[in-house]
């Protein structure tokens, strides 16, 4: 009697206010849904794609997880299937399919986005953040009449995101406080993507088509495709290398730089470069690691020539193994690595190129 006599009481102490504030906490929480922008190729969404749909398991578990492609042509929907069933907590494929999207330029993906959100009214909207998303988000973000929350690294709670600042010598926290969906892109190196052991095909989730009917044609706005420039070679793509090896100006020319592309292609390991080394044109930008570069974290970093600015670190601090050889020994490279030598990379390098056997 004597804790049902408690029970009363409790409920007597409890407020409306507080009652109403449990209810509209549940709600929000269960009406929490993503979308996320994915990015293909060949067939495939990209890897820093699949990151993405991480990032926004970690939103919520219950959480709809929609994915939107856009392009035209077989090539689309054979990366609609494989979206499909790149991982179980993808609950839709939408696929945009026009020629206004056979290029991802910002004006008509953005519209897009703007549709979709119209549409199915989601509370987040998540992308990788690379060049196709730091082109993308704002554009959209700003016919949403939203704030974007760029570069997460860490999500806390549906609101409560962490990102880098300061070349990455300090971590922010950051709540959203919004009326309209929160928009994120997502450092794909702190979200890695674990491979899938259960049936992929048991798991694909339904297909559906955008409706492109109230698309304007004006969606193309004032910029246009010009042409699409990329290096035809075998080693891996630099974001997603388990293996990058970088040079540094101390090179000197693009000549000396083919000793790190040598050294890269015995240990089938992708090609890096600092800031300095790609304005002095040793090679193309597109190979730039670094806070203005490329964000690499892979299983092991090789910096030859590198004198450590804060920089490029920001790019590859996260990386598990870091060796640095340079001849300075109070280069700040060494602060961060893991094993440095302290040496003339004209001798270290022909030295290992002699050592190591040809990749098979």
């Amino acid at each position: 009697m004597a804790s049902v006599a408690a029970l009363r009481a409790l409920r007597k102490r409890i407020s409306p206010s507080f009652t109403s504030r449990i209810i509209a906490f549940t709600s929000n929480s269960r009406s929490i849904s993503t979308l996320v922008l994915a990015e293909h190729e060949g067939g495939a969404i990209k890897p820093q794609s699949v990151s993405a749909v991480k990032a926004a398991k970690s939103l919520s578990n219950d959480n709809p997880i929609s994915l939107l492609l856009a392009g035209s042509g077989s090539a689309l929907h054979e990366a609609a299937a494989n979206a499909a069933s790149c991982d179980p907590s993808v609950s839709e494929v939408l696929v945009a399919d026009s020629d206004e999207f056979s290029h991802p330029l910002a004006e008509p993906w953005a519209k897009l986005i703007h549709l979709v959100q119209q549409k199915g009214g989601y509370s987040h909207v998540i992308t990788a953040s690379g060049s196709f998303g730091k082109n993308i988000l704002p554009r959209a973000a700003a016919l949403l009449d939203v704030s974007p929350i760029t570069d997460v690294i860490e999500i806390s709670d549906p609101h409560l995101f962490v990102r880098p600042i300061y070349a990455g010598n300090a971590l922010c926290t950051v709540r959203y406080t919004g009326a309209g969906p929160c928009l994120l892109t997502i450092r794909s190196t702190s979200f890695p993507v674990s491979p899938i052991l259960t049936d992929s095909k048991s798991n694909e989730a339904p297909i559906t088509q955008v409706d492109l009917s109230t698309f304007g044609e004006d969606s193309v706005g004032k910029s246009r495709y010009v042409k699409h420039t990329s290096q035809d070679t075998e080693r891996p793509d630099l974001g997603n290398a388990r293996v990058v090896v970088t040079g540094g100006r101390a090179l000197k020319s693009a000549e000396n730089f083919k000793m790190i592309e040598k050294l890269a292609e015995k240990l089938g390991a992708a090609v890096g470069a600092t800031r300095a080394a790609v304005d002095a044109g040793y090679v193309p930008n597109d190979l730039q690691v670094g806070q203005t570069g490329k964000i690499v974290a892979p299983e092991l970093y090789m910096a030859f020539g590198v004198s450590g600015a804060i920089q490029h670190l920001a790019g590859m601090r996260d990386s598990k193994v870091i060796v640095a050889v340079n001849k300075d020994a109070e280069a700040p490279i060494f602060q961060v690595a893991d094993y440095g030598l302290v040496g003339d990379i004209f001798e270290v390098i022909p030295e290992l190129l002699e050592k190591l056997p040809e990749k098979k």
